[in-house]
């Protein structure tokens, strides 16, 4: 069981490492959104990507791992989790402490992860209110064909006859 523990203390230490990667890169992006540069923040989506893959990957591991520690507890699997596993580690406060501890950083990281994609959403929503803004205005300028040409009599002064119309008085 040792060393299964281990195995998932590594594992939640890189990710933790992973995390702390990311959070530059998020406020990073929060930035490029803010100057509206499409290419730099098409890079940084690509960095970001990369990074999350590696989250992925490290994810699958960690299962398997807890997968593993529910198959030595004879736990279902579905109903462990680390915080579970570190109330079930009582008899150990070595890996206890070390196992929480990482739970405490891991909770932390994303919470600010959270905060900072919520924030870049905000700014990408706030980006294509005044995209969509600028595009009705566009369009509530434009006035049908012909109606806004001039030409040399623009300036005559061209009365209409009210002689004649539905209400003649003449009848």
């Amino acid at each position: 069981m040792a060393s299964i523990i281990e195995e998932l203390v590594d594992v939640l230490k890189k990710e933790n490492e992973i995390y702390q990667e990311l959070i530059p890169v998020a406020e990073t992006k929060a930035q490029i959104i803010v100057k509206n540069d499409l290419i730099e923040l098409q890079s940084i989506n690509d960095t970001e990507q990369e990074i999350i893959e590696r989250i992925l990957l490290l994810e699958k591991k960690r299962e398997e791992v807890v997968n593993n520690i529910a198959l030595v507890l004879n736990k279902n699997s579905k109903d462990l989790n680390l915080k579970k596993i570190i109330e079930l580690l009582e008899s150990q406060p070595k890996e206890q402490a070390i196992l929480s501890d990482l739970y405490d950083k891991l909770t932390s990281i994303v919470q600010t992860l959270v905060e900072i994609n919520s924030r870049n959403k905000m700014l990408i929503e706030e980006s294509l209110d005044m995209i969509q803004f600028n595009m009705n205005l566009l369009n509530s300028t434009r006035v049908s064909p012909g109606s806004n040409t001039y030409n040399k009599s623009a300036f005559e002064n061209k009365n209409q006859s009210y002689d004649s119309g539905i209400f003649d008085t003449k009848q």
